[in-house]
């Protein structure tokens, strides 16, 4: 297990809202000690899309943070993708749900759960990301 989590660099950070959110849904299942894993695969229509899960594993190369009182774990293939993020829950009209402001991020679906990096290359911009954001 690994940790680059630093005052100056670090991994990933949630909110104090989002940590609230996650915190809740950890206690509502009944898992107060599990993870929130936060990873990247491959597709939506700027090449790259956002994960997270509930995860009561911690394999050997991931990276740990500690985000008020939420472990967040990141596998040491995606952190490369999403290192300096930060995670905030947000509501609007359409609900509340998980926003992730990636500085690593050159290009983003509109419905921000797709995202093009200069290392990953760039989505197929027709392929869209079936979300209905109207982007294409």
């Amino acid at each position: 297990m690994a940790s680059i989590d630093t005052p100056v660099n670090p991994g990933i950070v949630l909110t104090e809202r989002a940590a609230q959110e996650i915190r809740g849904l950890l206690e509502s299942q009944g898992k107060a000690d599990a993870a929130l894993r936060v990873f990247v695969q491959g597709g939506g229509c700027s090449g790259l899309s956002y994960g997270m899960a509930i995860d009561d594993v911690v394999e050997e190369d991931d990276f740990v943070y500690d985000c008020h009182g939420v472990k967040v774990v990141v596998d040491s293939l995606s952190i490369q993708y999403i290192k300096g993020s930060s995670i905030d829950y947000v509501e609007d009209v359409m609900g509340g749900g998980f926003k992730i402001d990636n500085p690593n991020a050159i290009r983003t679906c509109g419905c921000g759960s797709s995202f093009a990096t200069e290392e990953a290359g760039e989505g197929d911009a027709d392929s869209g990301c079936g979300s209905g954001c109207g982007c294409h």
